[in-house]
C-alpha cells in the first residue's frame, strides 16, 4: 500500500516531469528558434519551483519511510533525466503492487491455519 507521502511524491514527480519536458521541448525551442525568451523564463520558473518541492518530498520520504541512500539517489537522479520521473513512478507503483500481493498472500496463509 502506498503511503500518503509516497503518493504525493509520485504526483509531484509526474507534474515536475511534465514541466521539465515542456521546458526542454517547447520553451527552449521557442527561445532559441523564435527569439521568445519569456517562454523559458515562465516555464523555467514553474519547473524550478516544482523541482524544489520534489526534492523536499524525497527528503521527507527519506526520513519518514527510512529510504535507503541508493533509493534517494535514484529518485533525485530521476528528476534531472528526461522521462525519469515517469520511470520512477512506474517502479514505485510496481513495488506498491508487490507489497499488496505479499500482504494478501500472507493473509490467506494465516487464515488457512
Amino acid at each position: 500500500m502506498i503511503s500518503l507521502a509516497e503518493s504525493r511524491l509520485r504526483l509531484l514527480g509526474l507534474v515536475e516531469g511534465w514541466s521539465f519536458l515542456l521546458l526542454l521541448f517547447i520553451a527552449m525551442p521557442l527561445k532559441y528558434g523564435f527569439g521568445m525568451p519569456e517562454a523559458v523564463r515562465i516555464v523555467g520558473s514553474i519547473h524550478g519551483g516544482l523541482f524544489v518541492l520534489y526534492v523536499l518530498a524525497v527528503l521527507l520520504l527519506t526520513f519518514v519511510q527510512r529510504w535507503r541512500i541508493m533509493r534517494v539517489i535514484l529518485a533525485l537522479v530521476a528528476s534531472i533525466v528526461p522521462f525519469g520521473p515517469f520511470l520512477l513512478d512506474k517502479r514505485l507503483q510496481r513495488e506498491a503492487d508487490l507489497q499488496v500481493q505479499e500482504r494478501a498472500q500472507a493473509g490467506l496463509w494465516f487464515s488457512s491455519l
